[in-house]
């Protein structure tokens, strides 16, 4: 007898009631669902993988017929996109088990076609937004005059948090072999030599004047199996994301999230990220750096009343692994005043 509950589509968000100390959480896919999966495939650069590609390049691990019966799932590039929902499942309800609300994903533009703008709709009935920044730059998804002024109306509202992930930024430069010694370090064959994601939430930060950018594609260092342990300034974490955190999952290829004034007192770094000096040196290591930027939090300040948080969405992914400390994360995110 089956036990999961019948799976839905093409129904319209119902808004949930504010109910005090219950936060409403809600994720925000910044991509244009066909514009990614129409993206040519003969085109290596700037594109997700077909599933295909992801088949032969993780063989055997997708080879369950769920994922490689075409008469099942789909097997270009939307499968590809199919599998974020897949791993996006469990921290949905994670977050619906804490909050007792249930948590939608909302998209740009989805599978059927039907935009829609970061606007009142979604963040009318919403306290904390998950903004996962997943638009190749390549389909010019930057936001417009009405979604930053629906952004800053929502950060006017006490107790309002923007988790904000723009994605790596592989291959930014024209040097084609700086390219190549990127692709070297990361080392994923999956990750093309340029692949440039996050122009809406950049466009979002910018507005915003949340002075942090997403830089490079970097390989995080391992202990065994595992991602190593996250170097953590507890002293400057007073909402306590990061309480009880370790590490977040292992994902090979993560964005640092550069501060443009790194003397200021605007963001705090409150996460960083050992690098994997095993492998072949990235332009980043060899300008001696170790470590990069995984978690940024900047505090309200001026008309702005409620966080942001600068944190890659692969976080919120189980494709990459879940285990206690990840989810811990999550409540946090969830259960902070």
């Amino acid at each position: 007898m089956q036990t999961e509950p019948a799976r839905t589509y093409n129904q319209n968000h119902v808004p949930r009631k504010y109910e005090r100390g219950r936060r409403r959480v809600s994720v925000y896919v910044s991509w244009t669902y066909p514009g990614e999966a129409n993206r040519d495939v003969t085109v290596m650069d700037n594109r997700f993988s077909t599933m295909t590609e992801v088949r032969r390049v993780l063989w055997p691990e997708y080879e369950d017929p769920r994922f490689a019966d075409p008469r099942r799932f789909q097997q270009g590039i939307a499968g590809s996109l199919e599998l974020f929902f897949w791993a996006w499942t469990r921290f949905q309800q994670v977050a619906g088990e804490v909050t007792g609300h249930t948590v939608p994903v909302f998209q740009r533009v989805d599978q059927a076609g039907f935009s829609l703008p970061l606007d009142e709709r979604v963040l009318g009935d919403t306290d904390t937004l998950l903004l996962f920044g997943l638009d190749h730059m390549a389909t010019e998804q930057e936001a417009s005059a009405g979604e930053l002024e629906a952004m800053r109306a929502f950060l006017k509202r006490e107790g309002t948090c923007l988790v904000i992930g723009p994605h790596h930024d592989v291959g930014a430069s024209s040097n084609m072999e700086e390219r190549a010694m990127e692709y070297a370090h990361h080392g994923d064959a999956l990750v093309p030599r340029q692949q440039r994601f996050g122009l809406f939430c950049r466009s979002i930060l910018r507005s915003l004047g949340i002075p942090v950018e997403n830089r490079f594609g970097l390989r995080p260092a391992t202990s065994g199996k595992r991602i190593a342990p996250l170097t953590i300034q507890r002293d400057l974490d007073t909402r306590g994301y990061l309480t009880g955190v370790t590490s977040f999952n292992l994902h090979f290829h993560l964005p640092h999230y550069e501060v443009l004034d790194p003397k200021g007192k605007a963001a705090r770094v409150l996460a960083r990220q050992p690098i994997d000096l095993t492998r072949p040196p990235h332009p980043f290591t060899a300008a001696g750096n170790r470590e990069f930027n995984t978690c940024v939090w900047v505090p309200p300040a001026g008309e702005r009343a409620g966080d942001v948080l600068v944190v890659d969405s692969t976080v919120f992914s189980t494709l990459f692994g879940v285990d206690e400390s990840l989810e811990r994360f999550w409540k946090n995110i969830c259960l902070a005043r």
